[in-house]
């Protein structure tokens, strides 16, 4: 009976489960969920006609399609080249590789809107780089992308390189003995072990981009119907005192965000299904 009492015992939660759950689920109500329904509720002010009305305006809708695709492409570009930083962070050893892992997480601490400042200085027609180009760089989609490529790559890098840290070199002296070319080893061995990191990684800076202003609202120009981001959109709403405007396209942007996580979460646990079979 008493080694019954004791599996018993042993197998149960550790010590202060409900406490913490109950912290951690007032914790994330007061700072995460009640802000997100003053969204609902603001916007609860709007019949469905005026709702739809307000979203599906041209300017509005220009503003999706600029926002969407500057962020897309700056994802996939972070995923490249943040796939890139990490492999070498991880794999080599030079002089400078502390500094340069440090540059990194620069994009999270340095402000926003410096960073946007910096950038439109240097990419504006009379910049130190926007005066080498034949073409306008700031205040078109490309400053945009550059912006959002700056903010974004810090999430790619930070997921990729733990899943490299933790990799086996076992698997690769495996492929190696069994007459693998390096490239097919890349490929057959490392590369999917990468994929659900860099799913990670590529959906975090596209949900991060969806909503950047700071460092985009300065180099992006701002012109109706070309260079007008959505979260300008709902500053300006704001700054008018149309709250239940503003809000309306932010749901667009929220539930948009909520459905590429929720996505990107499935194909995930697809993939690792598939390859844990």
């Amino acid at each position: 009976m008493t080694t019954a009492l004791f599996r018993k015992k042993k197998l149960t939660v550790l010590p202060g489960f409900k406490l913490s759950l109950g912290f951690t689920l007032l914790y994330l109500s007061i700072l995460v969920l009640l802000p997100l329904s003053m969204l609902f509720w603001n916007t609860m002010q709007l019949s469905w006609h005026d709702f739809i009305k307000t979203i599906t305006d041209a300017r509005v809708v220009a503003s999706y399609k600029l926002t969407f695709g500057t962020s897309f492409v700056a994802a996939i570009i972070n995923v490249v080249f943040g796939t890139i930083i990490a492999w070498v962070l991880i794999r080599y050893d030079f002089v400078g590789k502390k500094l340069m892992d440090g540059l990194v997480d620069l994009p999270f601490a340095l402000p926003t809107a410096v960073a946007g400042i910096a950038l439109t200085n240097l990419y504006a027609p009379n910049g130190w780089i926007g005066n080498l180009f034949p073409f306008k760089i700031a205040f078109t989609p490309i400053g945009i992308i550059i912006a959002l490529t700056f903010i974004g790559l810090p999430f790619v890098v930070r997921t990729v390189q733990p899943v490299l840290q933790n990799f086996s070199s076992e698997s690769e002296e495996a492929s190696a003995s069994l007459g693998a070319s390096r490239w097919q080893t890349f490929t057959r061995v490392i590369f999917p072990e990468l994929i659900p990191a860099i799913l990670t990684g590529f959906t975090l800076a596209f949900s991060r981009a969806l909503g950047e202003y700071g460092s985009v609202v300065f180099i992006a120009g701002n012109m109706p119907m070309k260079t007008e981001i959505a979260p300008l959109l709902i500053m300006t709403k704001l700054e008018q005192y149309d709250y239940a405007g503003a809000t309306a396209i932010a749901i667009v942007l929220l539930i948009s965000s909520f459905v590429i996580l929720l996505v990107m979460n499935i194909i995930q646990w697809l993939f690792n299904r598939k390859y844990s079979a």
